[in-house]
């Protein structure tokens, strides 16, 4: 059996089903909670279905992973012959699945580096894959952790939401901030930074904050060797318009992804979100 650095992400990565399978690529699903009916993240809820649960104004929230979640993918993966995992995951500023990981690492029948990459989605997902490539490559446990923090210190994540309520409800950004978007009927654009999600820019209507958010992104990607993914919540137009776009204006494109985000973000960002996430390579 060959012995290699095992990859172990959670669900809100929303990597591309054919990289999970290229990469053998474990990802914990997280729970989303709507009423009294709890459903994994991934298999069990789709996009679609929770856009039409927020739509409805139902009840959801979202929980992260068990720690015997984590105690399962690290046995199996330990089962399939890794000698080492690195367990990459979401910003723990919002969940506690980073925790969740740490305690069951203490008890994996091999080593197991727990990383708070500060990134959701595919700026999640980029770090996981870099990580991926650098085991291939036959790296070790401490090259593929460097190797997905490099990525996480030169990502970049823009994102426009049509309102910050949903933001709000869930505490991911402050009262105060989702108040004044209300009040001055302002359209925000958003950005990752430590961790945490901040107010970037306020635009006055939807098409110049998408307008923008196209710009923010096409300026970060520059001219070097870059991989962007575009997410969105029930707005496929809108992310294939600026999918088509940043193919046209990016000239250093290796690889464009463009995909719905899960339902653990959506519940948080609502319907309308629209992403690009830019990682330099």
């Amino acid at each position: 059996m060959s012995r290699h650095v095992a990859i172990v992400t959670d669900s809100t990565a929303y990597l591309p089903h054919p990289a999970i399978r290229r990469h053998n690529i474990t990802a914990v699903p997280l729970t989303v909670v709507i009423g009294d009916e709890a459903l994994e993240e991934g298999t069990e809820i789709s996009a679609r279905s929770l856009a039409l649960a927020l739509q409805k104004r139902r009840s959801v929230t979202t929980s992260r992973p068990s720690p015997e979640d984590f105690v399962r993918a690290y046995r199996t993966a330990a089962d399939q012959g890794a000698s080492a995992i690195v367990s990459l995951h979401l910003s723990a500023e919002f969940s506690g699945t980073y925790d969740a990981a740490v305690l069951a690492s203490k008890t994996a029948p091999v080593p197991v580096r727990v990383v708070d990459t500060g990134m959701v989605a595919m700026a999640l997902g980029f770090c996981a894959l870099a990580a991926a490539e650098a085991a291939e490559a036959g790296g070790s446990l401490d090259d593929a952790v460097a190797a997905a923090e490099k990525r996480a210190s030169g990502m970049s994540a823009f994102f426009y939401v049509d309102t910050l309520d949903y933001l709000r409800r869930g505490g991911r950004i402050g009262a105060a901030q989702a108040l004044l978007g209300s009040a001055l009927a302002v359209k925000p654009l958003l950005q990752l930074d430590g961790g945490r999600i901040e107010m970037l820019e306020k635009v006055r209507t939807a098409s110049k904050a998408i307008a923008r958010l196209e710009e923010l992104a096409v300026d970060r990607a520059g001219t070097a060797d870059v991989d962007i993914a575009v997410h969105h919540l029930a707005a496929p137009e809108r992310a294939e318009k600026l999918a088509e776009h940043l193919r046209e204006r990016v000239p250093g494109l290796v690889e464009l992804h463009v995909s719905e985000v899960g339902a653990v973000i959506g519940a948080h960002t609502g319907p309308g979100l629209l992403a690009a996430v830019v990682s330099p390579r």
